[in-house]
């Protein structure tokens, strides 16, 4: 029975559609006939402008889930991020190997501070969180609690941080795409940049829109 406990705990705490700790809100609705994308651990210097540059050309709107850390370094391309009209979300302040180690006061300091440094380059407060590598507690649940954020995860994982074969990626991401989904990226990868342009032409064709995060999931992005 304890090796059984422990495997549902583990289980609990690695997927995050499970939502064993903490609601968590994966997919939206299907009858939408939309999508939404996200990109976690920016704001980058050079890769994240990429990337803004394709959403740009194609008209199309993201979430961007970022790093505190990153975000005091490059306020300004934070700010560029928002200001071409896209959601920005809180993804803690160091996105540490250890983060799900930490005490729940720690991680609520983690959060808070991610908050400070958006709102000082936006103007606005997050109330979107996605956790570290999608791992959640007891712990960080009562963080996000405590510091009043929506949790974020996902339906269509990319991958896009091992899979490095740009066709093998175009096709994980493509083949199971359905309405509703939320789909992850990461702003520093070279092969999501390069397939995006792609991946954005097929969903045009497959007859879906790109939305919002905040639209998709009917849920205020800020405080």
């Amino acid at each position: 029975m304890l090796i059984v406990y422990a495997g549902i705990q583990v289980y609990g705490s690695m997927v995050v559609s499970a939502q064993f700790f903490t609601p968590i809100k994966c997919q939206g609705e299907s009858k939408s006939n939309a999508i939404a994308i996200t990109f976690d651990d920016g704001p980058l210097p050079v890769m994240t402008e990429k990337i803004l540059e394709i959403l740009r050309s194609h008209h199309t709107p993201a979430a961007f889930f970022c790093i505190g850390q990153r975000v005091e370094k490059h306020p300004d391309i934070l700010k560029k991020v928002y200001d071409e009209g896209h959601i920005i979300g809180n993804h803690s302040f160091s996105h540490g190997k250890f983060f799900d180690l930490q005490s729940s006061k720690r991680m609520s300091d983690e959060l808070g501070n991610t908050d400070r440094v958006i709102e000082k380059a936006i103007g606005e407060k997050p109330r979107f969180f996605r956790p570290p590598y999608g791992v959640t507690n007891p712990n960080l649940s009562r963080a996000i609690q405590k510091c009043g954020h929506l949790t974020i995860g996902w339906s269509m994982r990319s991958f896009d941080t091992v899979t490095k074969d740009e066709e093998v990626l175009f096709r994980r991401v493509t083949q199971n795409l359905r309405a509703g989904d939320i789909v992850l990226f990461h702003d520093y990868c070279e092969s999501t940049i390069n397939i995006l342009p792609k991946v954005l032409k097929h969903i045009e064709n497959a007859g879906l829109k790109i939305i919002r995060l905040d639209e998709l999931l009917n849920e205020q992005a800020y405080v």
